[in-house]
């Protein structure tokens, strides 16, 4: 994998509110801004650069507070692109953000073989340009703004999940959660195994609270039952081993790019040891870091 940075060395945190995406045409851009979607940014591709300080003003609102941050697509179909772009990043930095500018880039033959696939044109075709002349003379336009960027990646030999490998490596080393996203879900076998299941975990092995008459009304969200299923015998040693076995797989999944996995935790009616377990691994993922979300699908059938 290919990276390489920009001329102009210091980079900003990677933490920062807003970040640019732009570059050569063809060489990733709706990609990387849908990686920063995943990563929890608000995303706008094809926005005109005129716009990016009154975009990145939405963040203040309350109703955005859930976004890490702005992710803006701008390209050179947009007229005065270079002069627009220039005044739109001085008015940001006016304004006290440090927006991050990300370039990205690929050699000519491989953009020439990308346009060549997806047989759109070329912006500057539609100037009575060739693809060839395009090409070049956006190279040759963009220049410039590649000497000012904070981030630049060459995707000549990036696949899609390179990128995304790439983006989520470089965006995520200063904050604390992790890129991947771990949905648990606990399940009663008897109404069927979540279908986005990537792991099922049976814990069917583990007493039933259901047949103590004092414990059967309750859920394993209460601490009785939780307690009753997790202090069994067995049941630590396999919480351990389940938990080591995640902490060992996750990252591997994670530096291949994946950015969200589903854990399912099932027993017969979803209602108290799938209930419980899960629980208890979610807090788990959390405490490891892992931005981690716990459904349980049947629990009120159970």
């Amino acid at each position: 994998m290919n990276t390489s940075p920009a001329p102009t060395a210091d980079c900003p945190r990677v933490s920062s509110t807003v970040c640019i995406v732009t570059g050569l045409s063809g060489a990733g851009k709706s990609t990387a801004l849908g990686v920063f979607e995943d990563l929890g940014y608000f995303t706008v591709d094809g926005l005109p650069a005129a716009l990016a300080p009154d975009m990145a003003a939405l963040m203040a609102r309350p109703s955005m507070n859930r976004y890490k941050g702005v992710a803006l697509g701008m390209d050179i179909r947009q007229s005065d692109f270079l002069e627009d772009i220039t005044l739109a990043l001085s008015r940001l930095s006016g304004d006290g953000y440090r927006p991050l500018l990300l370039f990205l880039e690929a050699a000519p033959a491989e953009l020439m073989r990308r346009y060549a696939t997806t047989r759109r044109p070329h912006p500057l075709e539609r100037e009575g340009m060739g693809l060839e002349e395009a090409l070049a003379t956006e190279q040759r336009r963009l220049a410039p703004l590649r000497e000012s960027a904070d981030l630049v990646f060459d995707t000549t030999r990036f696949s899609i999940h390179d990128l995304r490998r790439a983006i989520q490596k470089r965006w995520r080393s200063k904050e604390k959660l992790r890129a991947i996203r771990v949905n648990v879900l606990s399940f009663g076998y008897k109404y069927g195994v979540p279908r986005e299941a990537d792991m099922v975990f049976d814990m069917r092995f583990l007493p039933n609270p259901y047949f103590d008459p004092a414990l059967r009304p309750l859920s394993g969200k209460d601490r009785a039952v939780a307690d009753y299923v997790l202090h069994s015998p067995g049941a630590q040693e396999f919480f351990q081993k389940l938990r080591d076995l995640l902490f060992f797989v996750l990252p591997l999944m994670e530096s291949e790019g994946r950015y969200r996995v589903s854990i399912a935790v099932g027993c017969t009616g979803g209602r108290h040891r799938s209930v419980a377990v899960a629980e208890e691994l979610t807090q788990a993922l959390r405490q490891a870091d892992y931005a981690a979300v716990v459904e349980h699908r049947h629990l009120e059938l159970g």
